[in-house]
């Protein structure tokens, strides 16, 4: 998995776990809905400041968005 792609997947599961819409987020980053969108589906590729605005809307620490999730298929 490439690495955009990990950073959606990570954005979209704390965008869940928090109980945000993308426009939730987008709000709270004051970042438009659909660049979230794209971020959620690894077409995007922000800027390391774009990924701290995110982190920081979802309250975790930016690294959070960058590491790999568990396979939930090996277990």
């Amino acid at each position: 998995m490439g690495v955009q792609q990990r950073v959606g997947l990570n954005v979209r599961r704390f965008r869940k776990e928090r109980g945000l819409s993308q426009e939730g987020l987008a709000f709270e980053c004051g970042i438009h809905r659909t660049y979230i969108s794209g971020v959620e589906r690894g077409i995007r590729n922000p800027t390391v400041v774009i990924l701290e605005e995110i982190a920081m809307a979802l309250k975790v620490p930016t690294w959070r968005l960058l590491e790999d999730l568990p396979d939930k298929s090996k277990g």
